[in-house]
């Protein structure tokens, strides 16, 4: 993703999937890769994206964010 000499490309991904180990996978197993697929669509698009709060926001979740701009 990141050309050559650009350490910082991958960063903001790779923070993102080590939160959803964390958070998510890590915690329970999965029956089936599908139910695990479910279950980390569902964390990205109703929770980290619209609630959880992020540094480059103030410390703020977006849904606020966007309130308080608005």
């Amino acid at each position: 993703m990141s050309g050559k000499g650009n350490c910082y490309g991958n960063a903001a991904v790779e923070t993102l999937f080590k939160t959803i180990k964390a958070e998510l996978i890590w915690r329970q197993s999965w029956p089936t890769r599908r139910a695990a697929e479910l279950a980390i669509f569902e964390y990205i698009n109703g929770f980290c994206n619209p609630r959880r709060r992020h540094s480059a926001l103030g410390w703020k979740s977006p849904v606020a964010f966007e309130r308080k701009v608005a």
